[in-house]
Protein backbone atom coordinates (compact mmCIF):
# COMPACT_ATOMS: atom_id res chain seq x y z
CA UNK A 1 0.00 0.00 0.00
CA UNK A 2 1.69 3.26 -0.91
CA UNK A 3 -0.02 6.79 0.41
CA UNK A 4 0.55 10.29 -1.39
CA UNK A 5 3.44 11.93 -0.38
CA UNK A 6 2.22 15.68 0.68
CA UNK A 7 3.55 18.91 -1.33
CA UNK A 8 6.42 20.30 -0.05
CA UNK A 9 5.46 23.28 2.16
CA UNK A 10 7.05 26.59 0.82
CA UNK A 11 7.30 29.75 2.85
CA UNK A 12 7.90 32.89 1.60
CA UNK A 13 10.63 33.84 3.94
CA UNK A 14 12.53 30.94 2.26
CA UNK A 15 12.54 32.92 -0.99
CA UNK A 16 16.16 35.39 -0.68
CA UNK A 17 15.19 38.94 -0.31
CA UNK A 18 11.24 38.54 -1.45
CA UNK A 19 10.55 40.71 2.03
CA UNK A 20 11.97 44.41 1.86
CA UNK A 21 12.70 46.69 4.85
CA UNK A 22 9.83 48.67 5.84
CA UNK A 23 9.92 51.93 4.39
CA UNK A 24 9.00 52.95 8.42
CA UNK A 25 10.68 53.60 11.51
CA UNK A 26 8.83 51.58 14.56
CA UNK A 27 8.78 53.72 17.33
CA UNK A 28 9.13 52.94 20.94
CA UNK A 29 6.51 54.92 22.49
CA UNK A 30 3.12 54.36 22.18
CA UNK A 31 -0.60 55.97 21.13
CA UNK A 32 -3.96 56.91 22.88
CA UNK A 33 -4.55 53.39 24.49
CA UNK A 34 -1.41 52.04 23.71
CA UNK A 35 -1.47 51.66 19.98
CA UNK A 36 1.97 51.03 18.20
CA UNK A 37 3.28 54.23 16.31
CA UNK A 38 5.31 54.18 13.80
CA UNK A 39 7.21 57.51 11.73
CA UNK A 40 7.10 58.16 8.79
CA UNK A 41 9.55 59.24 5.99
CA UNK A 42 7.53 62.83 5.98
CA UNK A 43 8.65 62.43 9.80
CA UNK A 44 4.95 62.16 11.34
CA UNK A 45 3.69 59.79 13.53
CA UNK A 46 1.46 57.65 12.40
CA UNK A 47 -0.72 54.32 14.17
CA UNK A 48 0.40 51.31 12.82
CA UNK A 49 -2.69 49.17 12.18
CA UNK A 50 -2.04 45.39 11.48
CA UNK A 51 -4.47 43.03 12.44
CA UNK A 52 -6.74 42.52 9.45
CA UNK A 53 -9.82 43.38 10.92
CA UNK A 54 -8.67 46.86 11.97
CA UNK A 55 -6.66 47.42 8.22
CA UNK A 56 -10.04 46.35 6.88
CA UNK A 57 -11.68 49.01 8.88
CA UNK A 58 -10.17 51.65 7.72
CA UNK A 59 -9.78 50.83 4.33
CA UNK A 60 -13.72 50.23 4.07
CA UNK A 61 -14.47 53.55 5.60
CA UNK A 62 -15.34 56.75 3.75
CA UNK A 63 -14.43 58.79 6.48
CA UNK A 64 -10.81 57.69 7.01
CA UNK A 65 -9.49 59.78 3.64
CA UNK A 66 -6.51 60.53 2.01
CA UNK A 67 -7.30 63.84 0.42
CA UNK A 68 -5.64 65.63 3.03
CA UNK A 69 -2.53 63.49 4.10
CA UNK A 70 -1.57 64.65 -0.03
CA UNK A 71 -0.50 68.40 0.69
CA UNK A 72 2.55 70.20 0.80
CA UNK A 73 4.46 69.10 4.45
CA UNK A 74 1.56 66.10 4.95
CA UNK A 75 2.26 62.59 6.23
CA UNK A 76 3.56 60.26 3.46
CA UNK A 77 5.97 57.79 1.90
CA UNK A 78 6.60 59.69 -1.14
CA UNK A 79 8.95 62.33 -1.31
CA UNK A 80 6.40 64.97 -2.97
CA UNK A 81 2.68 65.42 -3.32
CA UNK A 82 0.93 63.92 -6.36
CA UNK A 83 -2.12 65.71 -8.44
CA UNK A 84 -5.15 65.76 -6.49
CA UNK A 85 -6.97 64.32 -9.73
CA UNK A 86 -5.25 60.93 -9.37
CA UNK A 87 -7.94 58.33 -8.68
CA UNK A 88 -6.08 56.78 -5.24
CA UNK A 89 -6.14 61.04 -4.14
CA UNK A 90 -9.82 61.44 -4.20
CA UNK A 91 -11.98 60.90 -1.62
CA UNK A 92 -16.17 60.29 -1.04
CA UNK A 93 -17.85 61.53 -2.91
CA UNK A 94 -15.98 62.66 -5.81
CA UNK A 95 -14.18 59.34 -6.10
CA UNK A 96 -17.12 57.83 -6.44
CA UNK A 97 -17.83 59.61 -9.44
CA UNK A 98 -14.99 58.83 -11.31
CA UNK A 99 -14.82 55.21 -10.61
CA UNK A 100 -18.34 54.75 -11.45
CA UNK A 101 -17.29 55.90 -14.90
CA UNK A 102 -14.72 53.16 -15.54
CA UNK A 103 -15.53 50.40 -13.49
CA UNK A 104 -17.35 48.55 -16.68
CA UNK A 105 -14.14 48.51 -18.55
CA UNK A 106 -12.04 47.56 -15.89
CA UNK A 107 -14.36 44.82 -14.45
CA UNK A 108 -13.25 41.14 -15.45
CA UNK A 109 -15.54 41.08 -17.78
CA UNK A 110 -14.45 44.36 -19.48
CA UNK A 111 -11.08 43.51 -19.55
CA UNK A 112 -11.51 39.70 -20.54
CA UNK A 113 -11.52 41.75 -24.33
CA UNK A 114 -8.38 41.77 -24.53
CA UNK A 115 -7.65 38.33 -23.83
CA UNK A 116 -7.10 37.92 -28.03
CA UNK A 117 -4.04 40.37 -27.48
CA UNK A 118 -2.66 39.27 -23.98
CA UNK A 119 -2.06 35.59 -25.98
CA UNK A 120 -0.21 37.29 -29.03
CA UNK A 121 1.97 39.27 -26.96
CA UNK A 122 2.65 35.74 -25.14
CA UNK A 123 3.20 34.08 -28.53
CA UNK A 124 5.86 36.68 -28.74
CA UNK A 125 7.51 36.48 -25.85
CA UNK A 126 7.58 32.41 -25.82
CA UNK A 127 9.40 32.64 -29.00
CA UNK A 128 11.87 35.25 -27.71
CA UNK A 129 13.00 33.26 -25.21
CA UNK A 130 13.64 29.89 -27.37
CA UNK A 131 14.95 32.47 -30.06
CA UNK A 132 17.38 33.83 -27.00
CA UNK A 133 20.89 32.23 -26.54
CA UNK A 134 21.28 33.70 -23.01
CA UNK A 135 17.68 33.31 -22.29
CA UNK A 136 15.74 36.17 -19.47
CA UNK A 137 12.38 35.61 -18.41
CA UNK A 138 12.39 39.08 -17.51
CA UNK A 139 13.58 41.05 -20.11
CA UNK A 140 12.08 38.35 -22.69
CA UNK A 141 9.14 38.28 -21.42
CA UNK A 142 7.85 39.70 -18.05
CA UNK A 143 8.83 43.46 -18.90
CA UNK A 144 7.06 43.36 -22.06
CA UNK A 145 3.63 42.19 -21.27
CA UNK A 146 1.82 44.55 -19.21
CA UNK A 147 3.22 47.23 -21.55
CA UNK A 148 2.07 45.92 -24.39
CA UNK A 149 -1.34 45.03 -23.08
CA UNK A 150 -1.77 48.03 -21.60
CA UNK A 151 -1.12 50.03 -24.61
CA UNK A 152 -3.28 48.61 -26.79
CA UNK A 153 -6.32 48.63 -23.91
CA UNK A 154 -5.56 52.60 -23.10
CA UNK A 155 -4.74 53.37 -27.17
CA UNK A 156 -1.19 54.58 -26.53
CA UNK A 157 1.09 54.40 -29.21
CA UNK A 158 3.58 51.55 -28.74
CA UNK A 159 5.95 53.65 -30.04
CA UNK A 160 6.26 56.28 -27.46
CA UNK A 161 6.99 53.71 -24.76
CA UNK A 162 10.68 54.70 -24.93
CA UNK A 163 9.69 57.88 -24.15
CA UNK A 164 7.84 57.70 -21.26
CA UNK A 165 8.22 54.19 -19.67
CA UNK A 166 12.27 54.71 -17.93
CA UNK A 167 10.63 58.03 -16.58
CA UNK A 168 7.44 56.09 -15.64
CA UNK A 169 10.31 53.53 -13.89
CA UNK A 170 12.15 56.48 -12.04
CA UNK A 171 8.12 57.69 -10.69
CA UNK A 172 7.10 54.44 -9.08
CA UNK A 173 10.70 53.92 -7.80
CA UNK A 174 9.96 57.34 -5.44
CA UNK A 175 13.95 58.01 -4.60
CA UNK A 176 13.93 60.38 -1.66
CA UNK A 177 17.83 61.25 -3.11
CA UNK A 178 16.85 63.86 -5.53
CA UNK A 179 13.36 65.05 -5.49
CA UNK A 180 14.13 67.53 -8.45
CA UNK A 181 14.77 64.52 -10.63
CA UNK A 182 11.77 62.88 -9.46
CA UNK A 183 9.61 65.71 -10.46
CA UNK A 184 10.81 66.17 -13.45
CA UNK A 185 11.00 62.37 -14.70
CA UNK A 186 7.08 62.62 -13.31
CA UNK A 187 5.68 65.18 -15.47
CA UNK A 188 7.43 64.07 -18.29
CA UNK A 189 4.64 61.09 -18.04
CA UNK A 190 2.11 63.64 -16.79
CA UNK A 191 2.45 65.60 -19.19
CA UNK A 192 2.60 63.08 -21.90
CA UNK A 193 -0.78 61.80 -20.81
CA UNK A 194 -2.35 65.07 -20.77
CA UNK A 195 -1.20 65.51 -24.12
CA UNK A 196 -3.17 62.32 -25.16
CA UNK A 197 -5.94 63.41 -23.09
CA UNK A 198 -6.06 66.78 -25.38
CA UNK A 199 -5.53 66.28 -28.23
CA UNK A 200 -1.72 67.38 -28.46
CA UNK A 201 -0.61 63.40 -29.24
CA UNK A 202 -2.67 61.37 -30.94
CA UNK A 203 -4.09 58.56 -29.62
CA UNK A 204 -5.60 55.36 -31.41
CA UNK A 205 -8.89 54.95 -32.13
CA UNK A 206 -11.41 52.65 -29.89
CA UNK A 207 -8.83 52.72 -26.81
CA UNK A 208 -10.14 53.59 -23.86
CA UNK A 209 -8.33 57.40 -24.05
CA UNK A 210 -10.54 57.48 -27.33
CA UNK A 211 -13.83 56.15 -25.69
CA UNK A 212 -13.52 58.64 -22.49
CA UNK A 213 -13.28 61.83 -23.75
CA UNK A 214 -15.96 60.87 -26.63
CA UNK A 215 -18.19 59.42 -23.85
CA UNK A 216 -17.38 61.95 -20.66
CA UNK A 217 -20.81 63.49 -20.59
CA UNK A 218 -21.66 59.89 -18.85
CA UNK A 219 -20.80 61.43 -15.76
CA UNK A 220 -22.25 64.26 -13.65
CA UNK A 221 -21.21 66.37 -14.30
CA UNK A 222 -18.72 65.44 -16.99
CA UNK A 223 -15.41 64.83 -16.58
CA UNK A 224 -12.62 67.09 -17.10
CA UNK A 225 -9.16 67.03 -19.07
CA UNK A 226 -7.26 66.89 -15.55
CA UNK A 227 -9.84 64.36 -14.39
CA UNK A 228 -9.31 62.27 -17.64
CA UNK A 229 -5.40 62.80 -17.10
CA UNK A 230 -5.99 61.17 -13.41
CA UNK A 231 -7.68 58.63 -14.74
CA UNK A 232 -5.21 57.53 -17.54
CA UNK A 233 -2.20 58.49 -15.48
CA UNK A 234 -3.04 55.99 -12.95
CA UNK A 235 -3.40 53.53 -15.58
CA UNK A 236 -0.51 54.40 -17.23
CA UNK A 237 1.91 53.86 -14.55
CA UNK A 238 -0.17 50.78 -12.40
CA UNK A 239 -1.15 48.56 -15.17
CA UNK A 240 2.52 48.47 -16.79
CA UNK A 241 4.67 48.98 -13.82
CA UNK A 242 3.05 47.45 -11.05
CA UNK A 243 1.63 44.01 -12.48
CA UNK A 244 4.81 43.58 -13.91
CA UNK A 245 6.77 44.23 -10.32
CA UNK A 246 4.15 41.40 -9.05
CA UNK A 247 4.03 38.99 -11.94
CA UNK A 248 8.47 39.19 -12.06
CA UNK A 249 8.31 37.89 -8.02
CA UNK A 250 5.81 35.88 -8.50
CA UNK A 251 7.76 33.97 -11.07
CA UNK A 252 11.14 34.61 -9.05
CA UNK A 253 8.79 32.69 -6.19
CA UNK A 254 7.76 29.52 -8.30
CA UNK A 255 11.55 29.48 -9.69
CA UNK A 256 12.96 29.83 -6.15
CA UNK A 257 11.13 26.91 -5.13
CA UNK A 258 10.86 24.28 -7.46
CA UNK A 259 8.64 22.41 -5.58
CA UNK A 260 5.83 24.82 -5.89
CA UNK A 261 6.82 25.11 -10.30
CA UNK A 262 6.26 21.07 -10.92
CA UNK A 263 2.86 21.64 -8.70
CA UNK A 264 2.26 24.04 -11.26
CA UNK A 265 3.43 22.01 -14.38
CA UNK A 266 1.61 18.76 -12.65
CA UNK A 267 -1.85 20.37 -12.08
CA UNK A 268 -1.99 23.58 -14.20
CA UNK A 269 -5.47 24.10 -12.89
CA UNK A 270 -4.29 25.61 -9.74
CA UNK A 271 -2.88 28.58 -11.27
CA UNK A 272 -5.98 31.16 -10.38
CA UNK A 273 -5.57 29.75 -6.96
CA UNK A 274 -1.60 29.98 -7.04
CA UNK A 275 -1.50 33.46 -8.33
CA UNK A 276 -3.55 34.72 -5.75
CA UNK A 277 -1.88 33.00 -3.18
CA UNK A 278 1.13 34.49 -4.94
CA UNK A 279 -0.54 37.58 -4.70
CA UNK A 280 -1.50 38.10 -0.88
CA UNK A 281 2.10 37.32 0.22
CA UNK A 282 4.28 39.41 -2.15
CA UNK A 283 4.27 43.07 -1.06
CA UNK A 284 4.48 45.63 -4.25
CA UNK A 285 6.99 47.61 -3.18
CA UNK A 286 8.21 48.96 0.92
CA UNK A 287 4.70 50.04 1.31
CA UNK A 288 1.66 48.37 1.02
CA UNK A 289 -0.73 51.20 1.03
CA UNK A 290 -0.59 55.01 1.66
CA UNK A 291 -1.66 56.82 5.23
CA UNK A 292 -4.66 57.53 5.77
CA UNK A 293 -6.75 60.41 8.38
CA UNK A 294 -9.17 59.17 10.91
CA UNK A 295 -12.16 60.87 10.38
CA UNK A 296 -13.84 59.51 12.94
CA UNK A 297 -12.60 58.03 16.89
CA UNK A 298 -11.76 54.05 15.49
CA UNK A 299 -12.78 51.50 17.55
CA UNK A 300 -9.90 48.56 16.53
CA UNK A 301 -8.60 45.83 18.65
CA UNK A 302 -5.96 47.43 20.18
CA UNK A 303 -7.72 50.45 21.20
CA UNK A 304 -10.03 53.43 20.01
CA UNK A 305 -7.25 56.05 17.26
CA UNK A 306 -8.60 59.52 18.10
CA UNK A 307 -10.21 61.19 15.02
CA UNK A 308 -7.64 63.05 13.32
CA UNK A 309 -4.85 60.61 13.85
CA UNK A 310 -2.48 59.71 10.74
CA UNK A 311 -3.23 56.08 10.14
CA UNK A 312 -1.74 53.45 8.34
CA UNK A 313 -3.09 50.38 7.29
CA UNK A 314 -0.85 47.69 6.68
CA UNK A 315 -2.30 45.73 4.41
CA UNK A 316 1.12 44.04 3.82
CA UNK A 317 0.78 42.80 7.41
CA UNK A 318 -2.70 42.04 7.20
CA UNK A 319 -2.50 39.67 4.62
CA UNK A 320 -0.22 37.58 7.04
CA UNK A 321 -2.83 37.90 10.24
CA UNK A 322 -2.81 34.43 11.40
CA UNK A 323 -6.14 34.57 12.68
CA UNK A 324 -7.45 34.58 8.71
CA UNK A 325 -5.07 32.91 7.04
CA UNK A 326 -3.75 30.19 9.29
CA UNK A 327 0.18 29.15 8.56
CA UNK A 328 0.15 32.78 6.86
CA UNK A 329 3.84 32.31 5.43
CA UNK A 330 3.09 28.93 3.64
CA UNK A 331 2.42 29.69 0.04
CA UNK A 332 -0.11 26.96 0.12
CA UNK A 333 -2.49 27.07 -3.54
CA UNK A 334 -5.21 25.18 -2.02
CA UNK A 335 -6.19 27.59 0.52
CA UNK A 336 -9.75 28.57 0.78
CA UNK A 337 -9.73 31.69 2.76
CA UNK A 338 -12.66 33.03 4.45
CA UNK A 339 -12.05 36.67 3.76
CA UNK A 340 -10.50 38.11 0.70
CA UNK A 341 -6.79 39.36 0.52
CA UNK A 342 -6.36 43.37 0.55
CA UNK A 343 -2.97 42.92 -1.08
CA UNK A 344 -5.33 45.75 -3.74
CA UNK A 345 -7.16 47.61 -1.38
CA UNK A 346 -10.84 47.53 -0.59
CA UNK A 347 -13.65 49.36 -0.73
CA UNK A 348 -13.65 53.10 -1.85
CA UNK A 349 -9.71 52.84 -3.05
CA UNK A 350 -9.71 48.83 -4.26
CA UNK A 351 -7.60 48.69 -7.23
CA UNK A 352 -8.62 49.32 -10.64
CA UNK A 353 -6.46 47.33 -12.43
CA UNK A 354 -6.87 44.18 -10.23
CA UNK A 355 -9.02 41.84 -12.49
CA UNK A 356 -6.27 43.18 -15.80
CA UNK A 357 -3.29 41.68 -13.30
CA UNK A 358 -4.98 38.55 -12.10
CA UNK A 359 -5.90 38.03 -15.78
CA UNK A 360 -2.42 38.45 -16.99
CA UNK A 361 -0.72 36.54 -13.92
CA UNK A 362 -2.70 33.82 -14.21
CA UNK A 363 -2.17 33.66 -18.17
CA UNK A 364 1.64 33.59 -17.65
CA UNK A 365 1.86 31.25 -15.31
CA UNK A 366 -0.06 28.80 -17.11
CA UNK A 367 1.19 29.19 -20.61
CA UNK A 368 4.99 28.91 -19.22
CA UNK A 369 4.17 25.57 -17.37
CA UNK A 370 2.75 24.34 -20.43
CA UNK A 371 5.37 25.41 -22.93
CA UNK A 372 8.98 25.22 -20.23
CA UNK A 373 7.69 22.33 -17.84
CA UNK A 374 11.46 22.13 -16.82
CA UNK A 375 11.93 25.70 -15.98
CA UNK A 376 14.30 27.35 -13.77
CA UNK A 377 16.41 29.76 -13.24
CA UNK A 378 20.09 29.94 -14.02
CA UNK A 379 21.56 31.66 -11.21
CA UNK A 380 21.18 31.15 -7.45
CA UNK A 381 18.34 32.85 -6.30
CA UNK A 382 20.30 35.14 -3.51
CA UNK A 383 22.36 36.49 -6.90
CA UNK A 384 19.22 37.87 -8.73
CA UNK A 385 19.55 41.52 -8.98
CA UNK A 386 17.04 43.65 -7.94
CA UNK A 387 15.36 47.14 -8.15
CA UNK A 388 14.52 48.82 -4.77
CA UNK A 389 11.99 51.32 -5.04
CA UNK A 390 9.07 52.77 -2.36
CA UNK A 391 6.24 51.40 -4.94
CA UNK A 392 8.20 49.43 -6.99
CA UNK A 393 10.37 46.85 -5.80
CA UNK A 394 11.12 43.79 -8.02
CA UNK A 395 14.37 41.78 -9.83
CA UNK A 396 15.72 43.03 -13.04
CA UNK A 397 16.35 39.79 -14.45
CA UNK A 398 15.48 36.44 -14.25
CA UNK A 399 18.00 34.49 -16.47
CA UNK A 400 16.53 30.76 -17.29
CA UNK A 401 17.54 27.27 -18.78
CA UNK A 402 14.96 24.42 -19.72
Amino acid sequence: MTTAVPPATVAVTDIPHLDPVPAFTPLAERGPGGVPLILLPSGHRAVHLTRYADVHQVLTDPASGRTETNVEGGPSFLPTVMPKELLLNLDAPHHARVRGFVAADYSAAGVERLRPVLDRVLDEGIARLRAAESPDLFSDLADRVPITVNCHFLGVPVDDVPYFRPSARVVQIASHENVPDLVEHFYRVYGYVQDLVTGVRPALPDGLIDRFRAGRDRAEPPLDDAELTGIFFGSLLGADQNIVSVLTKSLYVLLSAPALWRRLVEEPEIAPRLAEELIRLIPLGTISAFPRIAGRDLETSESVVPRGSVVYPDAFAANRDPEVFPDPLVVDPDRQPAKRHLQFGYGMHHCMGAALARMEIVAVLTRLAREFPTLALDIDPAQVPWDNGTVLRRPTSLPVRW
